[in-house]
This record gives C-alpha cells, structure tokens and sequence, in this order.
C-alpha cells in the first residue's frame, strides 16, 4: 500500500493542513496519508508548542471519521529530537509492504539538505510538494519530486496561536471540533508572551 507521511507539529492542527492532505489523496495515487504528530522538531523552538499528547488529541478530533487520513504518534517513541530520517528507518523496517513517501511544502523542501542524513530521505523515498506562498521549490539533489499546486491558503498554526492569545475567535480556521477543545482547555492562551 502506498502511504505518505505528512510531518508536523500540527499547533495546532488547522484546516489548511486538511485541504492539503485531502488534495494530495485525490490526486495521487497514494491510498493512506500518515499525519506523524512530531514531539520535537529539531529546526523549530519549542517553547510554543502545546502537549505532544493534546496536540496528537486535536489531530484525532480533526479527522475523526476519515479512513483516509491516520494520525500517529510514532515519534513520541522514538528517540528525541524527531528526525525524519530515523522515523522513516523505523517504519520501513515495521511495515516491509508499505511504500513509504514524504509529503512536505516547498518551502521545507527547500530546508531538506538542513535535515539530518537527508542523503537517505532523497534517495529511498519519493516526495511530495505542494508549493507554498512565497517558495517555488527549486531542483535539488538530483531527483525529481511530484510538485503538486493544492489549494493555497494563508492559515498558519502561528497566527491561529496569536488570535487565541488575543482572545480572538478562529473558527473556520480550524475544524469545528477542535476549536471547541481549544476554548473548553483554554489551549495556548499561556504559551504566547
């Protein structure tokens, strides 16, 4: 079965995340996307994310009845920080008859040679762009990437987290579930200073 890997932090999950991977499950011909809840993403700080375990929460609440669409907490497994490439080792040794991609925006592509051993990420696994604002995603290492145009919208977890902090409403922005367990936990309203 082929799968793609959708990393992230997802703090919070919002509904750009979900138009992406929708997108990308009906126009390749990936069966199954994986959204892996990263604890500790080494190229990010840490002092604004949310639990690992309510964000993996909030995930779960957000694709809650699509069997498309998996959400793992695989890397809180895993030795920490969260490197894609250990990921990947372990989840092609644990299922030897998935074919295992990466789905990434461009402007992470363009982070890639950032990535630990991203050598072994470009050379065994297939990629998956969909291009974001203001990043073209460029030819790199010798490999040609599926570029895929979804549906672009300016939404990101770091503006979600400001409008939270500032006592804003951000429905729509997020599935109407998640936004109720964002209120009811009162989730972020600390985190931002």
């Amino acid at each position: 079965m082929k799968v793609g890997l959708y990393f992230g932090s997802f703090n919070p999950i919002h509904i750009g995340h979900l138009i992406i991977a929708n997108h990308i499950l009906n126009e390749t011909e990936l069966k199954k996307i994986w959204l892996i809840v990263s604890p500790q993403n080494p190229l990010k700080p840490g002092s604004s994310l949310l639990n690992e375990y309510d964000r993996l929460h909030l995930a779960k609440l957000a694709t809650e009845g699509d069997n498309r669409i998996l959400v793992s907490d695989i890397e809180f497994k895993l030795p920490r920080p969260s490197y894609t490439v250990t990921t990947l080792t372990y989840l092609t040794e644990k299922y030897p008859d998935y074919e295992f991609s990466l789905i990434m925006g461009s402007d992470s592509y363009q982070n890639l040679p950032k990535w630990k051993n991203y050598e072994v990420i470009v050379k065994n696994y297939s990629i998956y762009i969909y291009k974001r604002i203001g990043s073209e995603p460029a030819p790199y290492f010798n490999i040609t990437p599926t570029i895929l145009s979804a549906p672009l919208l300016e939404v990101s977890a770091t503006e979600i987290r400001k409008l939270i902090n500032e006592g804003k409403s951000i429905r729509y922005l997020v599935p109407e579930k998640v936004n109720e367990e964002i209120e009811q936990n009162r989730y972020y309203r600390k985190l931002l200073k």
